[in-house]
């Protein structure tokens, strides 16, 4: 005669047997999964992110160490010389006119092109999104086309183009190039982010009186704040880096700061000294401006990941 207290420990004792192989062909992978977030992969990534970071670190000590202590040895050395270290080389960089004006024409440039990308691109954007016009469906297949556009193609007819206006190696020319290359990318981007709002949301709006001006400085823009944010941090990431377009557009007695070290090295092959804290501060305002608006870019990037 079978109890209830028998029965259940059978049933348990059969449970555990069964349940026994499947724990035991889960283990492994559940070890590597725990370890795969543990202590080890941590320290595996610490381990990536300094060696990513090595080359910035170089470029830094070779910025503070004179010309014959570069030329004699490799950065490292001021680890064990840390008297190498002086600010002599940016002294110097102050007193370079070439390299000081161009780190102005390429505020002057990178500036004016992401602000009329953004605020272009948020217009089209939310009238692609949120606005019904003759052909809109047709019209946004053609900026998603303009995407595969390469920019070496239109070098030749657009420098012919801007020969004939009058704006061929001017500032307005570099700007202009930038902001008509960045918009296919900003609207593509800023409609898919502006067409996720809540219809429910606009129409309320509608309701209370607003109109279109209002709703997208109002609603629209608040929202998409973090893709907006993301988009001017590419945009002027791209645009500051650039040297192509710059090289060929921009005024050569004015250059950006990438053409401006390139001629430097061209010109004084072995002025490292000057270089070396050029391109340091070259670099370093773009990751400046990423690390201010990092808390947007990740947001932006994450936006519509989770409903």
């Amino acid at each position: 005669m079978t109890t209830p207290s028998t029965t259940a420990a059978s049933t348990a004792t059969r449970t555990t047997a069964g349940d026994a192989p499947a724990k035991a062909g889960r283990s492994l992978g559940a070890r590597i999964a725990a370890r795969a977030g543990g202590g080890a992969m941590r320290v595996f990534l610490v381990l990536v992110a300094l060696f990513w970071l090595m080359p910035t670190v170089g470029l830094l000590l070779s910025s503070l160490r004179g010309a014959d202590d570069i030329a004699s040895s490799g950065w490292w050395k001021v680890f064990t010389a840390p008297s190498q270290l002086t600010f002599d080389n940016y002294a110097r960089l102050l007193e370079n006119s070439t390299i000081t004006g161009s780190l102005l024409n390429t505020v002057m440039i990178t500036v004016p092109a992401t602000v009329l990308v953004v605020v272009i691109g948020s217009l089209a954007g939310y009238a692609f999104a949120w606005l019904d016009f003759p052909g809109r469906d047709w019209w946004f297949l053609l900026v998603v086309g303009l995407l595969v556009v390469p920019v070496q193609v239109a070098l030749v007819p657009v420098s012919k183009l801007f020969g004939a206006v009058g704006i061929f190696e001017t500032t307005l020319g570099v700007v202009l190039f930038h902001t008509a290359f960045g918009l296919p990318f900003a609207t593509f981007l800023l409609r898919n982010f502006f067409a996720e709002i809540p219809r429910e949301l606009l129409e309320a709006a509608r309701l209370d009186g607003a109109g279109e001006i209002r709703l997208f400085t109002r609603v629209v823009m608040p929202l998409g704040g973090p893709a907006i944010a993301s988009l001017g941090i590419f945009q002027f990431l791209w645009v500051w880096n650039d040297m192509l377009v710059a090289l060929i557009f921009a005024d050569s007695g004015s250059p950006p700061i990438t053409v401006a070290l390139q001629q430097q090295v061209r010109q004084f092959g072995n002025n490292i000294d000057v270089l070396a804290p050029g391109a340091f501060v070259s670099m370093v305002i773009p990751l400046a401006v990423f690390f201010a608006f990092q808390r947007h870019f990740v947001s932006g990037v994450m936006a519509g990941a989770v409903k």
